[in-house]
């Protein structure tokens, strides 16, 4: 698929590992690749299981170009980032995220597109740091942010900039459960096996059912 994201399938369950070898920055490749492997995972499996490098799942939207002076690069990427966000969430496939580590910005809003998110034990920082680094939460952010995290902990997640360890994260609801580092990728395929055997048809239209409230209220923040 590409350099920064491997593509692997296995008895219905397709696997793509991100890894630029740095943090793993959501930038336009990174994007493109992920965009790429969901096309590709609708022909080719039933299940989608998604990780990260050693140590990082995504280290959030590239701060070279969100910093920058290239408003049209900036504005690029984040609608990019955007319709990559509502195709993960709206993805008619289950989506399981195995979070290897880090998975901060735009690497916590990639877990909260997901349908069954693992993490590691340990002290892996989980959180929107947005507001903390100056950069206001977009809408999209905030509106995923509203529908998957628990209630009590969401103007702590999104206003206070608050970053968590596995077990904080989930108990706030970025991660459904987490494990040792040498149970991850077994038990995120047997989390692939249990849902590969739901009816497909019957998936797609409830999760899209489910989200739509979610999705509408993004598209008409513009």
């Amino acid at each position: 698929m590409s350099e920064i994201l491997t593509y692997q399938c296995a008895d219905s369950v397709v696997t793509m590992t991100l890894d630029d070898g740095k943090a793993n920055a959501f930038g336009i490749e990174m994007i493109a690749a992920l965009n790429a492997g969901l096309d590709r995972a609708l022909k080719d499996a039933k299940v989608v299981v998604i990780t990260g490098r050693p140590g990082v799942l995504c280290g959030g939207f590239d701060l070279k170009v969100i910093l920058g002076d290239d408003e049209v690069k900036k504005d690029a990427m984040r609608n990019a980032g955007l319709e990559a966000m509502l195709k993960l969430y709206a993805h008619p496939q289950p989506v399981i995220f195995a979070c290897t580590g880090h998975a901060v910005a735009a690497g916590a809003l990639l877990l909260l597109t997901g349908d069954h998110r693992i993490g590691v034990k340990g002290v892996s920082k989980i959180g929107l740091n947005e507001v903390a680094i100056g950069l206001p939460l977009p809408v999209f952010g905030l509106e995923l942010a509203r529908d998957r995290l628990d209630p009590r902990a969401l103007t702590a997640a999104t206003l206070a900039a608050e970053i968590y360890d596995t077990d904080g994260a989930v108990a706030a609801g970025y991660l459904d459960q987490a494990v040792n580092a040498d149970a991850l990728a077994t038990t995120a395929q047997g989390v692939a096996e249990r849902m590969s055997k739901l009816d497909t048809s019957a998936f797609a239209s409830t999760k899209l059912r489910l989200r739509l409230g979610t999705i509408a209220r993004i598209r008409d923040a513009g």
